[in-house]
């Protein structure tokens, strides 16, 4: 939770939010780990982790109708595979390309499945709001524009 919350003091994140951004990167961090201990591959876990934490964000987004990316990015933080970046370039280094191969292949497949557990929630929540907006499209009776159904609806 702290390291979190220092993560977004250094981003620039407004102090009203802080607490928020902490507890979407303790919640995703507390499910990967939940997924961890039933023994999920380490990309699935993080895939789902990710996930939580995407849905989290754009939900404190909407309540608290601010952008999404102030939570997200803090959010993400504990989920980046920094470890096993810095275990590829060390094998590199001491000439063990196998190990760093491996590592390699790891680094990857997490980051692809935080990618893809990011670009699955947006597109969900963006086809969320399309739906709504048109379904109150196609409720405004025939209006020729916003404004008209804006005076409408207003009276």
């Amino acid at each position: 939770f702290f390291a979190v919350v220092t993560i977004a003091v250094l981003n620039g994140v407004p102090m009203k939010y802080l607490v928020y951004s902490g507890t979407v990167g303790m919640a995703g961090w507390g499910v990967y780990l939940l997924m961890q201990s039933v023994e999920l591959s380490e990309a699935m876990a993080m895939f789902v982790a990710a996930v939580i934490v995407a849905i989290v964000s754009h939900i404190y987004a909407r309540i608290l109708k601010a952008p999404v990316t102030l939570f997200l990015i803090c959010g993400l933080f504990p989920l980046v595979p920094g470890v096993a970046m810095y275990r590829v370039v060390y094998y590199l280094l001491i000439a063990d390309s196998v190990t760093a191969g491996r590592y390699a292949v790891t680094t990857v497949s997490v980051t692809g499945a935080i990618a893809l557990a990011v670009f699955l929630v947006d597109t969900a929540f963006k086809l969320k709001s399309v739906k709504a907006w048109t379904t109150e499209f196609r409720s405004s009776k025939g209006k020729k524009n916003m404004h008209e159904i804006k005076t409408a609806e207003s009276q």
